[in-house]
């Protein structure tokens, strides 16, 4: 898909994604905006597209991608609340939960660096959009069995990783 394409095919499908993410942001109160789902969407669905995965139905992609973003965001919403509820009860954030939290990101993407771009891809699509094996094997256009082998590959390389570093 081109650019154009790529162009054209956004305004044609941008007021069904924008329905979407209203009724998601109806629903379950959402915090993003609906218009901030689109275009996360729109990205993400660009960057699989220049990234050279097949895509054979953008649209139904671009859907999935859309009700995914959204969902996210509302469990995220919904640990943020009871983390602000907490904070409420307790009397803020300590000093050692920020540190903590900073902690794990930056042992999160150490571990990532190591492993090939097309494992951390598939842990994403798999563990941060919550998108199953069939949907990423029709997302990338590889069969099944070789994403669950890469994500499995991954997860092990990550392990003994952990279990070096400790």
């Amino acid at each position: 898909m081109t650019r154009q394409e790529f162009d054209t095919f956004t305004v044609r499908v941008r007021n069904k994604l924008l329905a979407l993410a209203w009724r998601y942001k109806a629903s379950g109160g959402m915090d993003d905006e609906p218009e901030d789902i689109v275009q996360e969407t729109f990205l993400t669905l660009w960057r699989l597209i220049s990234e050279g995965y097949p895509v054979r139905d953008p649209e139904a992609i671009a859907v999935k991608i859309a009700k995914n973003l959204a969902a996210a965001n509302i469990r995220r919403q919904k640990t943020d609340t009871i983390s602000v509820m907490e904070i409420d009860i307790e009397g803020g954030a300590s000093a050692t939960e920020l540190i903590d939290e900073q902690d794990c990101q930056t042992i999160r993407q150490d571990l990532y660096n190591s492993l090939t771009p097309t494992q951390v891809h598939y842990l994403e699509l798999r563990n941060e959009l919550g998108l199953s094996l069939d949907d990423i094997a029709k997302m990338t256009g590889k069969p099944k069995t070789s994403i669950k082998t890469t994500i499995s590959n991954a997860r092990k390389q990550l392990l003994e990783q952990i279990k070096k570093t400790i």
